[in-house]
């Protein structure tokens, strides 16, 4: 067994997912193989899990690494699982060139890194290194599972099922959480398993039902709590944009507030700056973060490539799907998929995020039906944005990219077509060879 990591620069993620699999019966004796273009990244994240394949796993991995461009068909030879992590242009310059352009134009982000202008922009600097990828994979490790955890994560997942051979799954963090999170945030006891039905598109699927382990909908007291919480006008809490979408549409989303504040034409308003307040929204939340991470990375990371630390099993994808794929045991995900009529009211090319069965057949993306028609309009106002997002990657047509940020209902709230056209034209050009040239 095979596990090549691309973008093991990620050191805090690239151990959560290899520890995980060093955790597994199944997969602990693999070759992981740990590939990044940065070399002092690299150095030290494979320092890290030498260690941690020493003090957790008895040596029982074979860990090497892989340096550069010309090093990758090595790291890829053989695969049976790639992990994606990477970041192109990484929080300097091209995460600073997200926001800080489009703030000139006054168009204020959150994040950045899913939807809007920044994800858009993120999208088309990604997509041509994963090409690369998907060419080489397909030459030296054809039948491999491209597990993606990068971001846009629809627009990546979604152009690598449409456009390459590669089996491929996106994979988030937002989906095993959401709502045992929500219960807890709501004070309402439960007991497990709970059950729930989630369906959608990436940082924003719905969940649609919501019960305890004895049978009772929850949903109710869901309801009334999360709109008691809107009504006391409490604005110091995390979580108000989604208690709206519930008093709104009815039903609570997948990924945070921050993200799907700027999802949508509701929240960040020039023209009512009392909402960033009334909703708790952290603008340049992204950047914001990216500082802090580095900064903490830095402090610790003598601890990490010590191996000094435990591990327990996380909750993330990756290591249960390889071991149910290896196995045969069956697992449930929630993963990004093409649609294909998965859910019967959105296109069926675009990117949806769907309940998947996982055994030694692959990932089998399970039929929902139709989501609440006012849910699919949400969705379709995201499932603009991918597909163009993806046409402009692959035709290399400037018109594209402005189509996609003028049907962002967030950039088009705010700012005229002129305004978009001449934004997009300087992030153009000050993203410079991070992205193709486009005509």
């Amino acid at each position: 067994m095979k596990i090549t990591f691309m973008g093991a620069g990620s050191s805090i993620f690239a151990k959560n997912v290899l520890v995980d699999s060093m955790c597994s019966e199944a997969l602990r004796e693999s070759e992981i193989a740990l590939y990044d273009i940065d070399a002092d990244r690299l150095e030290e994240s494979y320092i890290m899990v030498t260690a941690l394949n020493k003090n957790i796993n008895e040596n029982r991995a074979k860990i090497t690494k892989f340096h550069d461009v010309p090093n990758r068909k090595d790291a890829l030879r053989g695969a049976d699982f790639v992990v994606d992590a990477i970041q192109v242009g990484r929080y300097d310059p091209c995460t600073i060139t997200d926001f800080e352009i489009p703030k000139k134009y006054g168009l204020r982000q959150t994040i950045g890194d899913s939807y809007g202008v920044g994800g858009v922009f993120r999208a088309l600097r990604t997509i041509p290194v994963l090409k690369d990828f998907a060419d080489d994979m397909e030459e030296v490790c054809p039948d491999a599972w491209f597990l993606n955890y990068s971001n846009p994560m629809a627009m990546l997942a979604g152009y690598m099922q449409r456009y390459t051979g590669v089996k491929t799954v996106g994979l988030c963090h937002s989906v095993q959480g959401c709502s045992r999170g929500l219960l807890n945030n709501l004070d309402i006891e439960f007991d497990e398993p709970i059950r729930e039905k989630i369906a959608g598109v990436n940082h924003m699927g719905w969940l649609l039902e919501l019960h305890n382990a004895d049978g009772t909908d929850l949903y109710p007291e869901v309801r009334k709590r999360a709109i008691e919480i809107l009504e006391s006008g409490i604005t110091d809490h995390h979580d108000l944009v989604r208690y709206e979408y519930i008093r709104r549409f009815g039903y609570y989303c997948t990924e945070s507030s921050e993200h799907n504040a700027e999802y949508n034409n509701f929240f960040i308003k020039n023209s009512h700056p009392e909402l960033i307040e009334r909703y708790n929204i952290p603008l340049d939340e992204y950047p914001r973060r990216c500082v802090v991470q580095i900064a903490n990375w830095e402090k610790d990371k003598l601890r990490y490539v010590t191996g000094d630390i435990k591990h327990k099993r996380g909750r993330e994808y990756a290591s249960y799907i390889m071991e149910a794929i290896t196995t045969d045991v069956a697992y449930k995900i929630g993963g990004n998929v093409i649609n294909n009529g998965m859910i019967t009211n959105l296109p069926k090319e675009a990117c949806v995020e769907v309940a998947c069965l996982v055994n030694s057949n692959g990932v089998q993306p399970c039929y929902q039906g139709p989501l609440p028609v006012q849910l699919a309009a949400m969705n379709m106002t995201n499932i603009n944005v991918q597909l163009l997002t993806i046409e402009a990657a692959v035709t290399l047509k400037k018109d594209h990219i402005y189509q996609a940020v003028m049907l962002d209902p967030h950039a088009s709230s705010e700012l005229s077509i002129d305004e978009i056209v001449a934004m997009c034209d300087e992030m153009i050009e000050v993203h410079g060879n991070w992205m193709p040239k486009y005509k």
